[in-house]
């Protein structure tokens, strides 16, 4: 066999964009020296990011790297879904920086470079085709945040959530790589496909005590990356002392990140018997507890940190559909597969509406503060309030909020198709228990203001909050679109 390979560059190329991207605005930020050539220089390069990676895709399947029929780089649909929503999250993360960045305590070019790199490990990962390569570019994808959440030198509580996420993050990539190299002595093999297919041939394989360490260190190490419970008390800290762009892009494109990489090794390596009532297990502990959670908490970020921990429940709970025979079928667990994506795409859009409404109505280079220093808010910012709360609404799964309703119906069908109506029930109890939070804080923004000082919103983050709110309510009209792109 020939050891020289032939290199697909244009499969490639939303790769490179990314890279690229990082390494220019190095150079002119060390070149220029000026704010905002570099954050413009960032914005261009994550649009030129999003764009090929809709172009290479649209272009159909591509794969490089590849050793007989094993590939290490696949760019299909979900590929280039993962890619443009990763780029266009670093976009709008970049525009409600705006203010932190302006307010001098943020040094821009180091803020910019490090968006970058980590939007480079995102687009990446929705390729990997092996777990070394999967690995790789998680890690490339959460090692930026790590000074990210600590970027404000003179914040202790930035430096304490940079230091707890460091720790975190660093034992679950010890576990998963541990889970990783067992599975490689296991099978003798890392692509995801290879791999799945070994163990679903070899029975012998998949009873040994060894495969079982396995899967579940790899399950678990992978499970700090979505926050999942019990594997989740990094993250209300986390967000709540990073700055408020840092704690939205760790809420979406890490959140998104996480998504991918485990639903990768799920869907293509792990056997499902073993991983289905893990995940199921996982999916009900994790919306359960971060709704609870959240009903008490008084601090805007610590609430929608909770909140995600919950919605990383609704995202886990397609998959668990897979610890039955029934959610086994091919028909199913394309199904649950395609539901966990889009419900992540339609979170992550929401999500970030929601950050991005909090940075408008809190002042510059401030945290989220609490509950009460909203109040009113919608009366004196009508659109920031409105899409405030329509994010909200979406998030808790209610019309108008069309995205988030259909992500809830999407879960829901996918669990009774794969006949798990206890865990479709769970979820619907837990949308209920949901609304009680999110109602409360949207009603917060309506009540009768307490005559706190008006805030003008910095005309990048309205333009952020409008495009993010709108994409939200476009996709709510043609939800069937981001469904089929990825279920491909």
């Amino acid at each position: 066999m020939s050891l020289v390979q032939s290199v697909d560059n244009v499969a490639l190329l939303p790769g490179y964009l990314a890279a690229g991207t990082a390494v220019l605005v190095l150079l002119v930020d060390l070149l220029v020296a000026c704010r905002a050539v570099t954050v413009a220089v960032a914005a261009l390069g994550a649009a030129g990011t999003a764009l090929g990676a809709a172009l290479v895709g649209a272009a159909g399947a591509r794969r490089t790297f590849c050793v007989g029929a094993d590939c290490s780089w696949l760019w299909n649909g979900r590929a280039a879904l993962v890619g443009v929503v990763i780029a266009l999250l670093t976009l709008g993360v970049l525009a409600i920086s705006g203010p932190l960045l302006r307010a001098g305590r943020t040094p821009a070019g180091e803020y910019c470079f490090l968006l970058a790199c980590a939007m480079t490990g995102g687009v990446v990962l929705g390729a990997a085709g092996d777990l070394i390569t999967l690995l790789v570019a998680l890690e490339t994808l959460t090692l930026p945040l790590y000074v990210l959440v600590g970027l404000r030198r003179a914040s202790l509580a930035g430096a304490e959530a940079a230091v707890t996420f460091f720790v975190v993050s660093v034992v679950a990539s010890t576990v998963t790589l541990l889970g990783a190299a067992l599975l490689y002595a296991v099978t003798g093999s890392l692509h995801l496909d290879r791999l799945g297919g070994t163990l679903a041939a070899r029975g012998d394989l998949r009873e040994l005590p060894l495969t079982t360490v396995a899967v579940a260190l790899v399950v678990a190490g992978l499970a700090f990356k979505v926050a999942a419970v019990p594997f989740h008390a990094w993250a209300p800290a986390t967000y709540d002392g990073a700055p408020l762009p840092v704690a939205a892009y760790l809420s979406t494109a890490s959140k998104l990140g996480g998504v991918v990489a485990l639903l990768a090794v799920v869907q293509r390596a792990l056997p499902a018997g073993v991983t289905g009532p893990v995940l199921a297990l996982l999916a009900a502990l994790t919306m359960t507890v971060g709704n609870l959670v959240a009903l008490r908490q008084r601090r805007t970020v610590r609430l929608l940190a909770w909140s995600s921990v919950a919605q990383a429940g609704y995202i886990l709970a397609p998959l668990g559909a897979l610890a039955l025979a029934a959610g086994r079928t091919a028909d199913a667990r394309g199904g649950a597969y395609a539901a966990a994506v889009a419900y992540t795409v339609f979170f992550v859009l929401l999500e970030l509406a929601a950050f991005a409404a909090v940075v408008a109505l809190r002042p510059a280079d401030g945290d989220g503060g609490t509950l009460a220093d909203l109040r009113g808010a919608a009366r004196r910012h009508p659109w920031v309030g409105g899409a405030f709360a329509l994010a909200l609404i979406g998030l808790a799964g209610l019309p108008p909020g069309l995205a988030g309703l259909f992500a809830k119906v999407t879960v829901v069908r996918s669990l009774l198709a794969g006949h798990a109506g206890w865990l479709a029930l769970v979820v619907a109890l837990n949308a209920v228990l949901g609304l009680a939070y999110y109602l409360r804080m949207a009603a917060t923004l309506y009540a009768a203001p307490d005559g706190a000082a008006m805030i003008r919103p910095a005309r990048s983050v309205a333009v952020a909050l409008g495009v993010a709110t709108v994409a939200a309510v476009v996709i709510g009209f043609a939800p069937q679109l981001v469904l089929d792109v990825a279920a491909r």
